[in-house]
């Protein structure tokens, strides 16, 4: 473990995307580890669990991506749809292929130069399975994600889950009002549900009650030089929403590399609706009028997310009376 002083480790997690607090963590301690690595060090492959993880990986998914390989998501995780991406490289040059970034793989990749232009294609085609699913929710999967046992948070889902049944979507929640499953147990849920969405609700914390607001953030990772294109723009929605219906103040929306966010295959987002610490924000809250108000702005967003822009309207103006008269539901 590099020694580091807590001036460097907070630059070191922000630069990270991750939360800052100046204490080496578990999270922390993977993400140093990972940062040691970079392409050429190792040959990479499909190990039994835990796979292999890196800045390496990630260099790799990504020189792939350019080149129009889809390795998924660029996570920095070497799994078997990026082995499977290798494969189909090796192929394309002539190399042995087995899936195995070795020196002759690597070797291949330094001698090609970017041949995709317009966008990187990961981006490219989340946009587009975004656009080919239409803007009818009646054949979306969202997941909503109450964060720990938190009763107001959990209730703002199930509100936000009636609207989103009523307009035809499927919709499953990663826990109950009695059980708090782990976050690798909510990830592995939402993985196995096929999401088109994954929507996390929260509510923060901070030392300084006078802190407050709504925050919304999704998949993104300057280290990794990626972030997730449908992500961003529902963030950038559901927090606009929210401050429009509401008197929350807009605390922005905020690339993060959490592993929610970063595990997740579907778009994904976490919302902090207010804080914990800050007495006005819980009064908010605890109403059930409000709570009512944020559901229906996150079903707006959603809606939203998969309107044409010609068919779209001003932010905090759309009703789910309008949904219906549209027919968009079953």
């Amino acid at each position: 473990m590099p020694d580091l002083n807590e001036a460097q480790i907070r630059s070191f997690q922000q630069g990270r995307g991750l939360n800052v607090t100046g204490v080496i963590d578990a999270v922390t301690a993977r993400a140093l580890e990972e940062a040691k690595w970079k392409l050429g060090d190792r040959s990479l492959s499909v190990q039994e669990y835990p796979l292999m993880r890196g800045d390496d990986v990630a260099a790799l998914q990504s020189r792939l991506t350019e080149m129009g390989f889809d390795c998924g998501r660029v996570d920095g995780i070497y799994g078997v749809r990026s082995a499977a991406a290798v494969k189909e490289f090796q192929q394309s040059v002539g190399i042995t292929v087995d899936g195995k970034c070795g020196p002759a793989t690597i070797i291949a990749l330094l001698r090609l130069t970017r041949i995709v232009s317009g966008g990187a294609p990961s981006l490219l085609r989340e946009s587009a399975t975004q656009r080919n699913r239409g803007p009818a929710l009646a054949n979306k999967v969202i997941v909503l994600n109450p964060t720990g046992d938190d009763s107001l948070i959990y209730d703002v889902a199930l509100r936000t889950e009636g609207r989103l049944l009523a307009l035809g979507a499927s919709v499953f929640l990663t826990r109950g009002a009695a059980n708090n499953p782990s976050e690798s147990e909510r990830i592995a849920f939402t993985n196995q549900s096929q999401a088109d969405l994954m929507i996390s609700l929260d509510c923060d914390d901070y030392k300084n009650e006078r802190a407050h607001g709504a925050a919304t953030y999704f998949y993104g990772s300057d280290s990794h030089g990626i972030h997730s294109i449908v992500g961003e723009r529902f963030a950038s929605l559901v927090q606009r929403e929210i401050c429009a219906r509401t008197d929350l103040t807009n605390c922005r929306t905020h690339a993060m590399a959490w592993d929610l966010l970063r595990l997740t295959k579907a778009p994904a987002v976490q919302i902090d609706v207010g804080y914990h610490s800050n007495s006005g924000d819980m009064e908010r809250l605890s109403r059930a009028d409000f709570r009512d108000v944020v559901a229906e702005a996150l079903v707006i967003a959603i809606q939203r997310l998969y309107l044409a822009a010609e068919d779209d309207a001003k932010t905090g103006t759309l009703r789910i009376a309008d949904l219906r008269k549209a027919g968009l539901r079953r």
